[in-house]
């Protein structure tokens, strides 16, 4: 540990890839902390039975807490490095989920969701840039995808203890889980103490000998001559001089000429993974199943249980063959699928539902056609598969790829930043729009669906089996709005075409000087 992390985890690069993801799986958890409780008599009536506007607020509490976090990672991930904003991240959560734990009152609660929700935003901000800069390009995509899958598992963990304890009386049912929150974050922030920095920020603050060594361990077994780790290092070192002679590093520099293409494509990204309907299908998944005509606490939370572990089984596929099957496919295919899903989900519920009352609340319900409540369940699993094995791993591997070293951590931050605005807006609109517009809802997110499929198609280029640096060259081929005209060769180098490029440049600085 004298090196500042253990060489055998660096050593490893998929416990070095994936061990931060548990970041991710603090969003999961807060998911279904939230979705597990909607129907628990004893959350009920510690909380007075909230409505449909107060419930979306005390939902939306947490995404509205990621949004200032998400931001923040704009200076402290460039400020203090990638490693330590992952470690306070998992410092916050404690904080928060001993608040939520402890409430007595909404506004107790809202609070704490708060708290949690500035650690999501650092975490699933900060962990793509993090992996991404530290993983080898053959096997980036499916280690920055594991942040989605770490999704899926907090998601199913956390529904399960809150199933278990449903049983509880008293709010114990759900105070245990909401405490249990916190070990997952004591576990990363303790972690991250024995994993190494992100070799690219480090040298972006003039301390390329850690870098170099970290490469070594990361890439080439100690050997800091081995031909990947030269590679990288020579690579990295000419984008970072270069960026530097671009000017200083500032929220301007998103504006610039080939930047704001990116920090485009990656904000549009991360709003049509909300404007899916995927994070209402988790939050709300109780009122959905409950409009199909799904009665008794117990068999809602069975079925619930399904398709929360079919979101962490067909999450999956997507991780192993993320690099092979390429980003455009993924993206362009998932959101096919999943506004096909939706639309039958509207339909089935606009043609068989009528209003009626469930649990002294007005609710689109269908009742008497066990037909099509199964038709409605079996849609929403494979609305929830499509995304799994799709969109879900794209939307944070994308963004954290995309954008260059000077404002990586500002872009990255920004587009997660309006992930959680957009789910935020969501989490608080929908349950008003279920009770008011009903299964038009899903016609909603359909169409949405539709539309990403074609800004896909048309704006965003393959970005898969590159390194960070030669995506640059991706983008330097214009085709702003003919993506598909990208050759998956561009951008490529070898050993050699490197050390040319900067036997070229260093001629040119002295003939300069």
């Amino acid at each position: 540990m004298g090196k500042g992390y253990n060489t055998r985890i660096a050593a490893n690069p998929y416990i070095v890839g994936s061990f931060a993801c548990i970041g991710g799986g603090l969003f999961g958890l807060d998911i279904s902390s939230m979705s597990g409780v909607l129907n628990n008599n004893a959350y009920l009536n510690t909380f007075h039975s909230p409505g449909s506007n107060a419930q979306g607020a005390i939902v939306a509490a947490m995404p509205a807490g990621s949004f200032v976090g998400s931001l923040a990672v704009a200076y402290l991930a460039d400020r203090i490095g990638r490693k330590n904003t992952v470690i306070y991240a998992g410092m916050i959560w404690v904080i928060g989920s001993i608040l939520q734990c402890a409430s007595i009152n909404r506004g107790m609660l809202v609070a704490g969701r708060v708290i949690s929700g500035i650690s999501v935003g650092l975490a699933s901000s900060v962990v793509p840039i993090y992996q991404s800069e530290i993983t080898a390009p053959a096997i980036r995509g499916r280690l920055v995808a594991m942040q989605q899958w770490s999704i899926t598992w907090g998601i199913m963990l956390q529904y399960f203890v809150q199933f278990g304890c449903s049983y509880l009386n008293g709010t114990a049912s759900f105070r245990i889980p909401w405490g249990l929150q916190m070990i997952p974050a004591i576990i990363l922030s303790t972690g991250m103490l024995f994993f190494p920095e992100s070799p690219r920020w480090l040298i972006d603050h003039n301390r390329e000998t850690e870098a170099l060594e970290i490469l070594a361990d990361l890439h080439g077994g100690g050997n800091q001559q081995d031909e990947l780790v030269v590679l990288e290092f020579e690579e990295i070192k000419q984008q970072v001089y270069f960026e530097r002679t671009e000017g200083a590093k500032s929220y301007a520099d998103l504006l610039k000429p080939g930047v704001l293409r990116r920090v485009g494509l990656g904000c549009s990204l991360q709003m049509w993974s909300q404007l899916t309907g995927m994070n209402v299908m988790m939050y709300y998944i109780v009122y959905v199943f409950q409009g199909a005509g799904l009665t008794g606490r117990r068999g809602n939370l069975i079925a619930d249980s399904v398709q929360y572990v079919l979101n962490v089984a067909f999450t999956v596929p997507a991780i192993i063959y993320i690099d092979k099957w390429g980003r455009r496919p993924m993206l362009i295919i998932g959101t096919i699928l999943m506004g096909f899903f939706l639309m039958l989900v509207g339909g089935l519920q606009g043609r068989f539902g009528q209003w009626g009352e469930v649990d002294g609340a007005r609710v689109w319900v269908i009742n008497g056609n066990e037909a099509a409540t199964k038709a409605i369940i079996v849609c929403s699993y494979l609305f929830v598969s499509s995304f799994a094995i799709t969109m879900g791993p794209v939307s944070w591997t994308y963004p954290a790829e995309i954008f260059p070293m000077r404002v990586r951590g500002k872009a990255v931050s920004l587009a997660t930043a309006v992930n959680w605005a957009f789910n935020f807006a969501l989490a608080w609109a929908v349950p008003p729009g279920l009770s008011s517009i009903a299964w038009k809802t899903y016609f909603i997110f359909a169409t949405f669906n539709f539309a990403a499929c074609i800004h896909f198609f048309f704006c965003f280029p393959e970005t898969s089996q590159r390194t960070l640096e030669e995506i640059e060259e991706v983008f330097n081929q214009g085709h702003h709005y003919t993506a598909w005209a990208i050759s998956r060769d561009v951008g490529k180098k070898n050993l050699q075409d490197v050390l040319k490029d900067t036997e070229e440049k260093e001629s040119i600085e002295k003939n300069e000087a």
